[in-house]
């Protein structure tokens, strides 16, 4: 079974704005993994949770055993942990499906600074500014 780190972020140009998420994960089989993708007119943090979302829906694809998230949102990150309820309701489902998901991993989430998150962050730049096509 997989130990999985993922690195995640979120982002849109104007907010709300063109939007993009970008993963990195580190620990599978077939080697380091890069999700950019395209997610239409959003805000950021609808943007940071559909980063994790993509994160943890891989996870469960590679029948992972564990997921380490770092995420520089701390809204998304202080929200998987409990330490502040979710009451947006564009926000909520997207909550409650990472939440769903996580349950299925030994799953920890740790805040990170934007500067060491960079990787994701231009891959979220990138996808914002749909600079580069959905791939997986």
């Amino acid at each position: 079974m997989l130990d999985l780190v993922a690195y995640v972020d979120g982002g849109s140009r104007g907010n709300p704005g063109p939007a993009g998420v970008g993963v990195v994960i580190d620990g599978a089989e077939s080697g380091r993994i890069t999700i950019t993708k395209w997610i239409g007119h959003q805000d950021n943090n609808v943007a940071e949770y559909l980063a994790l979302l993509e994160a943890l829906q891989c996870a469960v694809d590679l029948k992972a055993r564990k997921l380490h998230v770092y995420s520089d949102s701390e809204v998304v990150v202080r929200q998987m942990l409990g330490d502040y309820n979710c009451r947006s309701e564009r926000l909520y489902s997207l909550n409650w499906i990472c939440r769903k998901l996580a349950r299925s991993l030994e799953f920890t989430i740790s805040h990170i600074r934007r500067e060491s998150n960079v990787e994701a962050n231009g891959l979220a730049t990138a996808a914002a500014r749909k600079a580069v096509p959905v791939s997986i």
